[in-house]
């Protein structure tokens, strides 16, 4: 009995110390989460800092490079040589290259978040195909020219077809597959039907193929104005939808229980991607890989959270986007190399990247 008293003494002094700590388990938690907290916001901050500085890059690089001071007259002072380049070709550019970079990354997030496929893009629902169907319609049979008319036609498109997508999937029951395969049929049919009436029109081919390609060569102050409404009305509508959106990863029943209503998140999260994608696709063309490879590389620095992730999207997509467009010009000396070519390239090849090192998360 002794040698049993023994043995079974020290697990009774041992033991107890290590259940009723009172500090040793809240301590370490509570300052995990200010630290992940810390680090995201410090981390927002740098990536302000890095578009600040491809902002800089954007404007001062072209077919003749300008020196800081060369900008900064050219912005102030409307007697310097640099004046018209600056403030009518380049400031331009680069406002829309902001805009529409950070339509497209937000729209892609979302994208993946309301469909739970990390494969989605802006493309995905057919939103970039309405746009493109219109805008071909309203160059071939109303003659319509300059990227301020496309974008109304590119919004009205974009509407009609997230229309006819959520309705197609299901309306207010509509699901995730239903969105994504109504989308991907009406994608399929719009962009036939674009690639007709190109080829049956040579003078809407001549017009169409540099869009097509996606550029921010043709941006004018006029183009701004027009796209920066909508642009910024998207943008706020997919930041409010950060919690819902959130909630409803986890499960139309989960998201219920949460005080989330399933059908009406989809359908702002519709609104808010036909408002961000048919802007942005009107004014610059459809520019693909930026909605599906900036939400990826987001996620991998700051997790699934909806709430740190639309930020982090809205300010590195205009990065991908102008940083492609500046790279694009210094490569195509003394002419450019389209910015939608670049970004093909370039998001390609991140995006195998994350693939091959298993950082492609799961939606």
């Amino acid at each position: 009995m002794h040698v049993v008293t023994s043995r079974s003494e020290p697990p009774e002094r041992t033991g107890p110390p290590e259940r009723t700590g009172p500090a040793d388990t809240p301590a370490p938690a509570a300052p995990r989460r200010r630290t992940g907290g810390r680090t995201r916001a410090l981390g927002l901050v740098a990536a302000v800092l890095l578009l600040a500085a491809v902002l800089v890059l954007s404007i001062a690089v072209g077919a003749k490079s300008l020196s800081p001071a060369e900008v900064w007259h050219g912005l102030t002072d409307p007697a310097s040589p640099a004046y018209t380049v600056v403030t009518r070709m380049r400031l331009p550019r680069t406002l829309l290259g902001l805009l529409a970079g950070a339509a497209l990354g937000l729209a892609g997030a979302v994208m993946q978040a309301v469909t739970r496929n990390p494969l989605a893009d802006p493309g995905l629902l057919g939103i970039n195909a309405g746009a493109s169907a219109a805008i071909a319609s309203a160059i071939a049979f109303l003659g319509i020219g300059g990227f301020t008319g496309y974008v109304w036609f590119g919004l009205l498109g974009a509407a009609v077809v997230s229309v006819a997508v959520y309705a197609v999937g299901g309306g207010r029951q509509a699901t995730p597959a239903r969105l994504a395969l109504a989308g991907a049929a009406l994608n399929a049919a719009l962009y036939s039907y674009v690639s007709a009436v190109m080829l049956l029109d040579s003078a809407s081919l001549d017009r169409m193929r540099f869009w097509t390609v996606g550029s921010l060569a043709s941006a004018l102050p006029s183009t701004v104005t027009a796209v920066a409404p909508f642009v910024l009305t998207g943008l706020v509508l997919a930041l409010a939808l950060a919690r819902p959106l959130n909630a409803l990863a986890m499960g139309d029943e989960s998201a219920r229980a949460l005080g989330a209503h399933p059908a009406r998140v989809r359908a702002g999260a519709i609104v808010a991607v036909t408002l961000l994608c048919g802007a942005a696709t009107a004014a610059c063309g459809p520019i693909v890989f930026v909605g599906l490879t900036v939400p990826h590389l987001v996620r991998a620095l700051t997790g699934p959270d909806l709430r740190w992730m639309l930020p982090y999207c809205a300010v590195l997509a205009p990065v991908l986007l102008l940083g492609s467009d500046v790279l694009g010009r210094v490569l195509g000396r003394p002419g450019e190399l389209q910015v939608g070519i670049v970004t093909s390239v370039l998001g390609g090849v991140f995006f195998l990247i994350f693939v091959r090192r298993g950082k492609a998360a799961r939606a």
